[in-house]
């Protein structure tokens, strides 16, 4: 309620889809910025939408209930949300950084030690998380 910025960085679970709807937006603080970067699931959109609509909030987003976006989607014409291709993950520096990660396990490995930053996906942990297939990449 007193922050200007709220970032929302989490990836979808059982436990908290749709977690973020209009009451979490009308307890923001008005002309607070909402910043969407993860996943859009964690949303309820049309809420976010009607915040900013009705001018109690901006908002920004690279990710959207569907993708790509249609282009009569009405986000596209929303004043006061900001849109963005969700390209996080195909930066250079993200990619560079991965293969560093992979070549600190694989030395941590040869030592005889258990891998540090990459892990194993845990059945507990992918069975509650969410994401839709794309047909496209």
């Amino acid at each position: 309620s007193t922050s200007d910025f709220v970032f929302v960085v989490a990836s979808v679970t059982s436990e908290n889809e749709g977690f973020l709807g209009a009451a979490s937006f009308a307890t923001m603080r008005k002309g607070a910025a909402f910043i969407l970067l993860s996943r859009a699931g964690v949303v309820d959109f049309d809420a976010l939408m009607e915040s900013v609509r009705n001018g109690h909030i901006v908002a920004a987003s690279d990710v959207f209930p569907d993708e790509p976006l249609a282009q009569d989607h009405p986000v596209r014409a929303l004043p006061g949300f900001l849109r963005s291709a969700h390209r996080a993950g195909a930066l250079d520096i993200a990619f560079k950084r991965m293969g560093d990660m992979v070549l600190e396990d694989m030395d941590l490995i040869d030592r005889g030690l258990p891998p540090m930053r990459c892990k194993r996906a845990e059945r507990e942990t992918v069975s509650r998380m969410r994401s839709k297939p794309v047909d496209k990449n």
